[in-house]
């Protein structure tokens, strides 16, 4: 019964990452130096996604809005990516965003609405 379900997954992932792609809203515009600073609050994180999850793409659309410079990090077909969410962050879901502070000191957030919370109240 799992290989029904493997292809309808694939498909409505198709679909999903397709909508997005033509809904997708219009990042903000900010002046050369303030994009700049906030580039440079973004260098130090890292999202950990799947390509087709829903949560993700809403997360996604959140960096994309806010016109942030975040990494993505494949969970789901890069092993690398895979245990060091599970090994560091502690558990394997996504979206977490990864948050390396200036002492070096991690935070693993989870959630999508968190995580868009987050950047939301940090950089809009």
């Amino acid at each position: 019964m799992g290989f029904i379900f493997k292809p309808v997954r694939w498909i409505l992932g198709q679909i999903i990452i397709f909508i997005d792609w033509i809904s997708r809203p219009k990042p903000v515009l900010r002046d050369s130096q303030k994009q700049e600073e906030i580039d440079r609050q973004t260098e130090n994180m890292a999202l950990y996604q799947f390509k087709q999850c829903p949560f993700c793409v809403k997360t996604r659309r959140q960096i994309h809005r806010l016109a942030l410079t975040i990494e993505t990090r494949d969970a789901k077909n890069d092993k690398n990516w895979n245990q060091e969410l599970i090994n560091d962050g502690g558990k394997y879901q996504v979206p977490c965003l990864k948050i390396t502070r200036p002492d070096g000191s991690v935070e693993w957030m989870y959630e999508s609405s968190k995580i868009n919370q987050y950047l939301e109240e940090k950089f809009s």
